[in-house]
């Protein structure tokens, strides 16, 4: 059992502790050995899973379709030609790349663009990825969920009625779902990138795994850790080996050293959340218990066989002797003894 199946059969444990995906897509550019490095670097970086991109040029885009990218960093303004840039894997290839997460233990995952690909991908991955384009694809989300596997569904650039619409048909199939927050747009500002809407995700679709595919720029660090705290259990980040590279996502991927310090920081925040289902004396809080709280004090002289009236009394540090939650019971208490002035009220005294 991954840790993807541990968070859907319990997700109050693994609160604060998400499913990260390193999203290698196509950052390999089409060289093996460059995939095998993004494999290895998302391992060492503290990756859960690898996932890359399964498609063909002709199947998913037409020779005339326009860019939705920024052309500052990817000059191709055709997406025919820019994905028939990295379309060369074959199905022996992803085997090899399946075969190398085996062997250093991540998660090997893919997200199909097509039924061949995700007919082939069934033999190698536990669960599917479904693109934030692919969300109003109602037969090939069809197709996908007939697999049985569990699925990880991203939502950019849709409204709630097409994700109710895609979910129906997932949970028709009664496939384990994950929706992630996302907002298709390369880089996303700070200013669109609508965190709270994990929330939102979380009230309408509230028996499902929620968490946030990512494409801000890396520099926006509180970014992950912000969508953590909001509640995602999944987070998915574009991946590189080299963030200065040009083209495609590369400008806006981690690397794994990004990656390390996101994943030490986040073992720093759940230290800093603790946990919300116990309130109790720390033993490192005995010392401030004892002699920062106060207890009840004569706060002048009080003779013997005298009513002890509230007047009488103040409430000063350090806590050894009656606390101050017994202050009201000691009213009306006849001294059984000449009580000093700030000498601290003891049982045998009233």
């Amino acid at each position: 059992m991954n840790k993807l199946d541990k968070i859907f059969k319990n997700k109050k444990k693994y609160e604060f502790d998400p499913y990260f995906i390193a999203e290698a897509g196509v950052n390999h550019g089409g060289k093996l050995d460059k995939a095998f490095r993004l494999i290895e670097e998302a391992k060492e970086g503290g990756a859960d899973a690898i996932k890359f991109q399964t498609y063909k040029a002709n199947t998913i885009a037409s020779k005339h379709s326009p860019s939705y990218w920024d052309l500052k960093q990817e000059k191709t303004r055709s997406q025919y030609l820019l994905f028939k840039k990295y379309d060369s894997f074959s199905k022996k290839d992803y085997e090899k790349l399946k075969k190398h997460c085996d062997k250093f233990k991540i998660d090997f995952l893919s997200t199909p663009f097509d039924l061949d690909a995700a007919n082939f991908l069934n033999d190698l991955v536990d669960c599917f990825k479904i693109s934030s384009s692919d969300l109003n694809n109602i037969p090939f989300i069809e197709h996908i969920s007939s697999f049985g596997k569990p699925i990880i569904l991203s939502t950019g650039a849709s409204n709630i009625n097409e994700i109710k619409k895609a979910v129906s048909v997932i949970e028709k199939n009664k496939n384990k779902l994950g929706l992630l927050h996302c907002v298709l747009n390369y880089p996303t500002q700070i200013k669109n990138a609508n965190l709270l809407m994990i929330r939102g995700l979380k009230k309408n679709f509230n028996k499902h795994l929620i968490g946030y595919s990512d494409h801000t720029l890396v520099r926006e660090r509180d970014v992950l850790i912000s969508s953590v705290l909001l509640g995602a259990q999944i987070i998915e980040k574009h991946f590189t080996y080299n963030n200065k590279l040009k083209g495609n996502d590369h400008y806006h991927s981690m690397d794994f050293i990004d990656l390390r310090e996101f994943v030490n920081k986040l073992v720093v925040v759940r230290e800093l959340l603790g946990t919300i289902n116990s309130k109790k004396c720390l033993k490192e809080e005995l010392i401030s218990r004892k002699n920062a709280r106060r207890s009840i004090y004569a706060k002048k002289s009080i003779k013997k066989n005298k009513k002890i009236r509230e007047d009488d009394l103040i409430c000063k540090r350090p806590g050894m002797g009656i606390s101050p939650l017994n202050f009201y019971k000691i009213i009306g208490k006849k001294a059984k003894k000449n009580i000093k002035p700030f000498s601290p009220i003891l049982k045998s005294f009233y």
